[in-house]
């Protein structure tokens, strides 16, 4: 293809047009290698959240932090810069440089993980790009998903700076933040990635009642990881480990007691715990509502099988959440609620997107 003469890049002039299903094909298989990162850096975070670790690295290294120390001249080093900060004075006083070594590679593997990401899609965005194999619309697109994915970088490292002079841990809000960016990119990429799947005869004309509360679970999901990031950031599942009720009754005293009551939003591990119990309740009826109303309206379509699959998905998460608190937060069932979070979002968000058309095919 030409334009005033010129050979648009990846095109030569005279040469076949493009097989753009197998070009869309490639970029969501480059696009699912970016997801299934995403969900692994998401519980990664997690754990290091979850074993304290998320302050055992105290510089931001971009480049040179890809290599750990080397040799115990280099450990020690590392060691003496963590022995700085509060929550070494205050938590853990005394700790071996064993014991050192055990946070430190789980926050090392958080911040290298987050670097493979940035490698596995600008590279191959770049080498698609060059080829020819992105259309055109799709460039802001993917810049844009890119460019969050650096603003998330630097969210990160704000995240950590809350915990290093003041504070034995980070800050709830910033923990919320960088948690919610993290799902936002996340949502981003199948976004884009389900609207480049090929059209597989979807009744949209009559799925278009769906839509409403497709994007309403969408926003509920994205509200829920918000307010998971606050009851992991001020701790609030270590609390009140009973369900359904909560410190014996449904609606516990002392709820949005703060002065003013909207700070117990986002401080009071009470109304923190008390918010996410109440969301997931709303988040399960929106879903099974969702597959009624998909069944009812579009019976056996993809879409009614979609809705029905994101209702099972709820509940199980509903369910993992559960136990996770009457467990009293557990490694491996917290990381496992993270994980399911992570599910669920990805569900929700490509439901939603194939009830719309797919992508326009351009040059």
């Amino acid at each position: 293809m030409t334009t005033d003469g010129v050979v648009t890049t990846g095109q030569l002039r005279g040469a076949p047009p493009r097989d753009r299903t197998r070009d869309r094909s490639l970029i969501r298989l480059w696009l699912g290698a970016v997801i299934l990162l995403v969900i692994g850096m998401i519980v990664v975070g997690g754990a290091t959240r979850l074993t304290g670790s998320g302050l055992s690295i105290t510089e931001w290294k971009p480049i040179h932090g890809v290599i750990p120390p080397i040799g115990d001249v280099e450990w020690h080093e590392e060691f003496d810069k963590y022995k700085q900060i509060p929550q070494y004075e205050i938590v853990n006083k005394g700790m071996t440089l064993d014991e050192f070594k055990n946070i430190f590679w789980w926050e090392w593997g958080h911040r290298l993980l987050g670097r493979m990401i940035g490698v596995v899609f600008f590279v191959p965005f770049v080498l698609l790009w060059m080829t020819g194999r992105i259309e055109r619309p799709l460039i802001p697109r993917l810049l844009g998903l890119f460019a969050l994915g650096g603003l998330q970088g630097g969210i990160g490292w704000w995240m950590v700076t809350s915990g290093l002079a003041d504070r034995i841990s980070v800050s709830q809000y910033r923990l919320a933040t960088h948690l919610t960016i993290a799902c936002l990119i996340l949502a981003v990429a199948v976004w884009i990635s389900r609207g480049l799947d090929p059209d597989k005869g979807e009744d949209r004309a009559a799925s278009v009642p769906l839509k409403g509360m497709a994007s309403f679970i969408v926003a509920i999901v994205l509200v829920q990881i918000f307010l998971g990031g606050l009851v992991a950031g001020l701790k609030a599942g270590m609390t009140y480990n009973t369900w359904p009720l909560m410190d014996g009754s449904f609606i516990p005293a002392g709820v949005y007691d703060y002065d003013p009551a909207w700070l117990s939003v986002f401080e009071d591990v009470m109304t923190v715990q008390f918010d996410h119990r109440i969301v997931a309740y709303l988040l399960v009826i929106a879903a099974l509502v969702h597959a009624f109303q998909a069944w009812k309206l579009v019976p056996g379509s993809h879409a009614a099988r979609r809705a029905r699959h994101l209702a099972v998905l709820v509940l199980a998460q509903a369910g993992i959440g559960i136990a996770t608190l009457i467990a009293v937060v557990p490694l491996d069932l917290a990381l496992l609620h993270q994980f399911g979070a992570a599910v669920v979002l990805w569900a929700a968000v490509s439901h939603r997107r194939a009830l719309n058309p797919p992508t326009p095919v351009t040059a």
